[in-house]
């Protein structure tokens, strides 16, 4: 039954249990398929599920990896095992295995169980708050461009005691003065960021001999999906949690490896023989997810990249449509004709959430937002995260703050939520103990504040996460604020409601630890979480966002050179592996698509403010003619010089 639904590669992988493992999972080749059958094999074979541990990059993956694995144990009549909430393997995101190893482990740094995790918003007003009091100017130093310095290097392992010590340059030593306050919230907050999460389980498992051999009896197979997407810190917890057994099974595709600009290093995967000569490894060239046309594209543009393990993906389905090329004058125009296509297949029976449009920026959304709300074609675009949503942070701030009055942040923001007299002065006197300076009617409202939030901290010991949601709203009296309210504020008294059907997600669990784990994954959800899947909506999305899923009808717009690829190809050597990244980002798009893909550029598009006549992206030449089919107007439009096209 083991092999079952497997060819012969993936039955390779499945039975080679010992000894560590590297999987070059194509896309749509079966990557998880193949690892959960792994899982139940070495359970098959004797292995404690408990000693199985796998870890993904987000929730959604890590969701769907434990959904496969019990199904697939469940389902198997030759196991008679209990599956007990201790038995199974541990499945996880890096973030959330990182929380759990704290928890258990981090007073040996210092660090508070009841820690609070900031999210990026959270941060970014940190470092804002950090440049305010050296004095610096927040629009000449840009908080998030000092923040995605200091994660880079947290990223890359560094503390802030070893960043401050090296030889730095105008902006290293202004980034240094900036991280040293910010270190000192993050404490005072008893909190941590993203980075920290990673950062601090390294250092635990490194300094802590005691720490890192209790890991390795408990894990002692270890998974690792999407190896391609591992920075030098997650790189490091892996080989520290696998150095006794090097039971390390990785499963990734470096033809897939996107992240370098926030630390990804794709020398992880192409180097990991070289830390574990050993190593056996399997490639999975197989794809079942793709027309052959779309893969025949896709290993044309992929080959051109150098750094690279070989591999050339095919599949037995259908040989399928030639790519379609909409050829526009205008971003608008583009827009317009991209949304005709959408409808177009909607009308022949084609579901919407079966269509995606992606974009390499942000910004390319409107122009097609207009054009879809214009047709009155349902969309949704993945990008606003439901918990970053501020009526939602606020319910997660009263919990947070009731169970850590350390939290100034968490303070601060819902004082005076709803309005109850009480400004941001009067709480940061309260938190630095000046109480007897605030006037007698403060005071009381003060008091009451703070005997709102004892009584949150009280029924959170012993209530469900969906109950306490509920009790919150109503003895804050936000539920009757906002329920005669504007329709804005009804709407958002929806999503507080909203919450609440997520919190009962965790009610069976014990009540503290229910609502641990329900701030956990609140603080660590993906925009990915936020795919509905019963929104019946065509998907817009930049390219970054989409991977990991697939559509039956792919759209990806906007190709032209300097936007993308962002760099262009013939550049100095210096941009190479910047080069090879985006033609990598351009090879994840091509292949989300089942069926077919649509290409479209504009000959026109405005930018800052200004007008920039486009050349058509080198990526399309790297397909080939063959494989593609043009629509749209490719006269010189007026009054613009020719500069194209033969591909």
């Amino acid at each position: 039954m083991i092999i079952k639904g497997l060819n012969n590669k993936q039955k390779e992988a499945v039975e080679t249990l010992e000894g560590p493992v590297l999987i070059l999972a194509g896309a749509g080749a079966g990557k998880t398929k193949t690892i959960t059958h792994r899982i139940l094999n070495l359970i098959k074979n004797g292995v404690k599920p408990s000693k199985i541990l796998a870890i993904t990059f987000t929730n959604k993956a890590a969701n769907e990896m434990k959904e496969r694995v019990f199904d697939l144990i469940g389902q198997d009549k030759t196991l008679n095992i209990p599956i007990t909430f201790t038995e199974k393997p541990f499945v996880s995101t890096f973030h959330a295995l990182g929380v759990h190893i704290i928890k258990e482990n981090g007073a040996l740094l210092g660090i508070s169980r009841n820690f609070t995790i900031y999210d990026r918003g959270d941060s970014k007003r940190a470092i804002k708050n950090a440049l305010e009091e050296i004095g610096f100017d927040t629009k000449q130093y840009e908080p998030g461009v000092i923040l995605n310095a200091i994660s880079r290097e947290k990223g890359d392992g560094k503390t802030f005691s070893a960043y401050k010590n090296s030889n730095r340059e105008y902006f290293q030593k202004i980034v240094a003065q900036v991280w040293e306050k910010y270190e000192a919230i993050l404490n005072q907050e008893k909190s941590l960021d993203f980075d920290d999460l990673l950062l601090k389980t390294a250092i635990l498992l490194r300094n802590y001999e005691s720490v890192r051999k209790h890991y390795h009896t408990i894990w002692e197979y270890i998974h690792v999906d999407e190896y391609q997407d591992t920075n030098q810190v997650q790189y490091d917890i892996i080989r520290l949690l696998g150095e006794k057994t090097h039971n390390v099974c990785v499963v990734g595709d470096g033809d897939q490896s996107i992240y370098g600009w926030r630390g990804a290093d794709i020398g992880n995967i192409l180097n990991f023989e070289k830390e574990y000569p050993e190593t056996k490894v399997i490639i999975l060239e197989e794809n079942y997810r793709s027309t052959q046309t779309i893969l025949t594209a896709a290993n044309n543009v992929i080959k051109k990249n150098v750094m690279r393990k070989e591999k050339n993906l095919f599949t037995k389905n259908a040989e399928g449509e030639k790519l379609e090329l909409l050829i526009s004058y205008s971003e608008q125009e583009e827009a317009n004709m991209v949304a005709d296509k959408a409808r177009e297949l909607i009308e022949n029976k084609v579901s919407p959430r079966e269509i995606a449009v992606l974009y390499r920026a942000n910004f390319q959304s409107r122009t097609l937002e207009e054009a879809f709300l214009k047709k009155e074609i349902p969309y949704q675009v993945l990008g606003v995260k439901f918990f970053e949503r501020k009526e939602v942070k606020d319910i997660l701030s009263f919990i947070k703050a009731s169970l850590n009055r350390e939290s100034t942040n968490d303070l601060v923001r819902i004082v005076n939520v709803p309005p109850r007299g009480i400004g941001k002065a009067t709480i940061l006197k309260v938190i630095m103990k000046q109480k007897n300076t605030l006037s007698p009617a403060l005071r009381v409202k003060v008091s009451q504040f703070l005997g709102l939030l004892e009584n949150i901290k009280e029924i959170a010991k012993k209530e469900t996460p969906s109950r306490l949601i509920k009790y919150i709203i109503r003895e804050t009296g936000i539920e009757s604020a906002m329920r005669n309210g504007t329709r804005e504020e009804q709407e958002k008294l929806e999503n507080i409601r909203e919450l609440v059907s997520v919190a009962s997600q965790y009610d069976l669990l014990p009540p503290g630890e229910a609502i641990e784990k329900f701030l956990e994954n609140a603080a660590l959800a993906t925009d990915q979480d936020e795919l509905e899947k019963d929104s019946n909506a065509v998907k817009l999305m930049t390219v970054h966002a989409s991977k990991g899923l697939e559509f039956d009808y792919v759209f990806i717009t906007g190709l032209e050179e300097d936007l993308f690829p962002h760099q262009r190809l013939n550049e100095d050597e210096v941009n190479q592996s910047e080069a090879e990244e985006e033609r990598r980002l351009f090879y994840v798009a091509l292949t989300r698509a089942r069926k077919k893909v649509f290409l479209s550029y504009a000959m026109i598009r405005t930018i800052y403010g200004a007008q920039k006549v486009n050349t058509p992206s080198n990526f399309i030449g790297d397909i080939g003619d063959e494989h593609i089919t043009s629509t749209g107007d490719t006269e010189k439009p007026r009054g613009v010089k020719a500069i194209f096209i033969n591909f």
